[in-house]
């Protein structure tokens, strides 16, 4: 009795199968049935159902094999993008290698998928069935696929299949006895539209006076693009980061053809008229007396330097962000963003931004905020100081990854402690935050300074590992007030979740034009990632804004800010 395993013929055919799945083998000089039990090398027939049948049974083994290979690959795609994940949330939210590594093995394994469902749309049922095998403790693995999640909003179309009114056996009268409802998502198709105004006139029979509607005002006065047109425009610019030209191709598409300089001048335009609400925006935000803080860099085009053969006529600026966030404490403000440019990175910018700001700043190490936390003639700091120990983490954790150092290892542990506590209160009030913080919290900290001290001495002291350990020492006072005040954040995450659409923007548009198109990215992004904050589509809001700014009474602007916001009944239709 042969052993369960691969069977494999002598003579003209070496051919290997896995002995648990019978099938035939053969070549113009033999043919090969292998089984669980035994394997027989026969002569190769002219017999057509012998053939079908070999036929029918490589193309059923062909497609399992092919399904187990690409589970398998799925599998190990799926468990590197988990274990890079769990990395991020060990080790850093903002590492930058990190996050890179993620966006690579998701679009890997997107790439797979996609890859795969197409594969198995194009096997033939059997062959599905035959293919359907998989390890049990690979299925618990593998991505779920769940039913997308529509919201109740969304519009519904009914279509009823009726089979009418006679029985098709008998000619009966049929009565309905219940229904079988599914479901299909689709999508309707942007379309442009011309919107015509017309405004008739009328003349009184008896004075012969001529009446007619004043025109309706436009959101760029003298020119022709709606309000929900350029909504569009401004969103899928500055948020989804699509340049003009590409929606210049897309508008031809849809039968517009919409020269670049006009959708240039429309944004601009556009921009001035939502001006006076953007610097709403930003004085409320700076006004609060605890702020996020952090900057990113932005290749902005230096028309002056490539004129004069300077380097490639590209020059680095900053943006900076200032985030009003007081959702994990529980505070009562609305939520904000301010983004502002800077062309270089010196303290002067971030002065005049927080020119009137007082309170709490949380941010890194950047050196031109020193003089803003020095005290005022009556010796009170106009701005406290609260460090990000998200941070400080990473720099324990690139040590870590390129030394695998216990000491760095022991310094991630004991910062995981201190957000584990963070976890159970986000979102609790201030004061409960406080009394969370000082019982559990406070000799963790207490314990992590006296134990870096005592490390600091015991190693190089020109490696990175001690530069981290100084980094924290130094700005002890700052990663402690978060011990004292519950409204403060355990780290600047707010702010840097904040400027990730600059490092996705980076990838389509490279560089800005200039200054002034980084300024009015800032400007836009402040309105636009506000909207978002404040849970509201961004594209639905400025198109109910530009519909109705121009009529609306300045002393009354409040009402249009994102958290004070209503859309108008009229003005539905053309936000959508």
């Amino acid at each position: 009795m042969a052993q369960a395993g691969l069977g494999r013929a002598t003579g003209p055919c070496w051919l290997n199968y896995p002995a648990e799945n019978p099938c035939f083998y053969g070549n113009s000089a033999c043919l090969v049935v292998v089984g669980r039990m035994s394997h027989l090398t026969l002569p190769l027939t002219d017999d057509p159902a012998l053939l079908k049948a070999l036929i029918a049974a490589l193309q059923a083994e062909n497609a399992k094999i092919s399904a187990t290979l690409r589970a398998h690959d799925q599998l190990i795609q799926t468990l590197r993008l988990r274990i890079a994940k769990l990395k991020k949330q060990v080790f850093g939210q903002s590492s930058e290698k990190i996050e890179r590594e993620i966006e690579q093995l998701e679009l890997a394994l997107e790439d797979l998928l996609i890859a795969s469902a197409e594969s198995e749309a194009a096997v033939p049922d059997g062959a599905l069935e035959a293919a359907s095998f998989e390890p049990a403790e690979e299925t618990a693995d593998r991505p779920s696929r769940r039913r997308p999640r529509v919201s109740d909003n969304t519009p519904r179309e009914r279509r009823e299949l009726d089979p009418g009114t006679c029985c098709p056996d008998c000619g009966g009268d049929l009565r309905v006895v219940g229904e079988d409802v599914s479901e299909m998502l689709d999508l309707i198709a942007a379309q442009m539209k011309v919107v015509q105004i017309a405004r008739l006139k009328k003349s009184c029979r008896r004075c012969e006076r001529m009446v007619q509607v004043p025109a309706p005002s436009r959101p760029i006065p003298g020119s022709m693009v709606g309000a929900g047109l350029l909504a569009h425009i401004l969103v899928s610019k500055f948020d989804d980061h699509l340049p003009l030209y590409r929606q210049q191709e897309i508008f031809a598409r849809m039968g517009a053809d919409i020269p670049d300089s006009t959708l240039v001048d429309w944004c601009g335009r556009a921009m001035k008229v939502l001006a006076p609400l953007i610097e709403r925006i930003e004085a409320d935000v700076m006004a609060s007396d605890l702020l996020h803080a952090d900057d990113t860099p932005i290749r902005v085009l230096d028309r002056a330097s490539r004129d004069k053969g300077l380097g490639k006529g590209v020059k680095k600026g900053r943006i900076w962000a200032y985030i009003r966030d007081q959702r994990p404490w529980a505070g009562i403000a609305p939520p904000g963003a301010v983004y502002a440019f800077a062309p270089d990175w010196k303290e002067e910018h971030v002065h005049r931004h927080l020119a009137k700001t007082r309170g709490i700043l949380q941010a890194d190490g950047y050196k031109g905020y020193a003089k803003l936390y020095d005290p005022d003639p009556d010796g009170t700091p106009r701005l406290r100081a609260a460090a990000c120990w998200a941070h400080l983490r990473r720099d324990f954790h690139d040590e870590w990854d390129k030394t695998k150092s216990a000491i760095a290892r022991e310094a991630l542990d004991r910062i995981g402690a201190l957000y584990d506590i963070e976890r159970e209160i986000t979102g609790r009030p201030a004061d409960i935050r406080l009394a969370a913080r000082q019982k559990h919290s406070a000799p963790k900290v207490a314990a992590f300074f006296a134990w870096s001290e005592s490390q600091l001495a015991l190693i190089p002291g020109k490696g990175d590992l001690a530069k981290a350990f100084r980094y924290g020492l130094s700005r002890k006072d700052a990663f402690s007030l978060f011990l004292s005040d519950g409204r403060v954040a355990i780290d600047n995450n707010p702010a840097e979740r904040a400027l990730r659409p600059i490092g996705i923007g980076r990838k389509n548009w490279l560089f800005a034009g200039a200054d002034t198109g980084a300024e009015t990215l800032a400007r836009a992004m402040t309105i636009i990632e506000t909207a978002k904050m404040n849970g509201l589509d961004p594209q639905a809001y400025l198109a109910d804004i530009l519909a109705r700014i121009n009529d609306h009474k300045i002393n009354r602007l409040g009402d249009l800010l994102p958290w004070n916001w209503s859309p108008l009944p009229t003005s539905l239709p053309e936000a959508a």
